[in-house]
């Protein structure tokens, strides 16, 4: 982390997880437990139908709701799904974007995810936009490849001046929901060259002010060696959000000195 430049921030992706009167009970084991964020940024991002349960039991803390997904189309015959207007009327402050599993699952390419990001980004949203490669892309040695053609799809037509809007997440497929985590090391590497990248479409102002998550099953045991590395600017956490303890742990790993 390097807070001097930019911000730390700890990201919740609920997944298909919990019902809105989970979500109500969620936040009231979670809230006398966050005294110590003080240095980070916590974001949850709940279901579509969570979000008004959850913006009302947070309502009076540091903690800033957002979404799983968006569609890039403002209004339209597009059934089941929500666009940006939609949750930026909600209350809404951030939206994951280009997730793997909506990649996999609901074939959201590169150039979809552009077209959300700018949808999110019009709308005063703050788009957490992932990118990662596949076990087989990593043991191919083509993981910095596929990682530039990611940013740079995701990115293209993003003003610099839009770019304080913008949080990068490297979420390799192989590490999530497997158990599997990459070392500290090799996800400062990725992060870095997310960096790098930047850095050539932006300057470097920009890129030492964009947040750089780590997100591949990061959880309360190596959440702090993997926050201490200098390109790691926050998490974006699956399985661990969903247990207030475990997402509190690390909450406090973010809150190192």
């Amino acid at each position: 982390m390097n807070r001097r430049y930019r911000k730390t921030i700890i990201a919740g992706n609920w997944k298909m997880n919990k019902t809105a009167t989970e979500t109500k009970a969620f936040a009231e084991e979670l809230k006398p437990l966050m005294s110590r964020a003080k240095w980070c940024d916590v974001v949850i991002c709940v279901p579509f139908v969570n979000i008004p349960a959850a913006l009302k039991a947070f309502k009076d803390t540091r903690i800033t709701i957002g979404a799983e997904n968006v569609h890039f189309e403002d209004h339209g015959a597009y059934t089941g799904e929500v666009s940006a207007a939609m949750l930026k009327d909600l209350g809404v402050k951030y939206v994951i974007i280009g997730h793997s599993e909506r990649r996999q699952y609901w074939n959201d390419n590169d150039i979809i995810v552009n077209k959300k990001v700018h949808a999110a980004i019009d709308a005063g949203l703050y788009p957490i936009i992932c990118v990662g490669e596949s076990l087989e892309q990593r043991e191919l040695g083509v993981t910095m490849e596929l990682i530039d053609l990611q940013v740079k799809t995701a990115l293209a037509g993003v003003p610099a001046e839009k770019m304080r809007h913008v949080v990068i997440a490297y979420e390799p497929l192989w590490a999530i929901g497997t158990g599997r985590t990459a070392t500290a090391e090799q996800a400062n590497e990725v992060n870095e060259e997310i960096r790098i990248i930047i850095r050539k479409l932006y300057g470097a102002r920009v890129a030492r002010s964009v947040t750089i998550q780590y997100g591949g099953s990061m959880n309360a045991n190596n959440a702090q060696e993997l926050l201490a590395q200098p390109d790691v600017d926050g998490g974006l956490i699956g399985g661990a959000s969903l247990k207030p303890a475990d997402f509190t742990a690390i909450i406090n790993a973010a809150n190192q000195e």
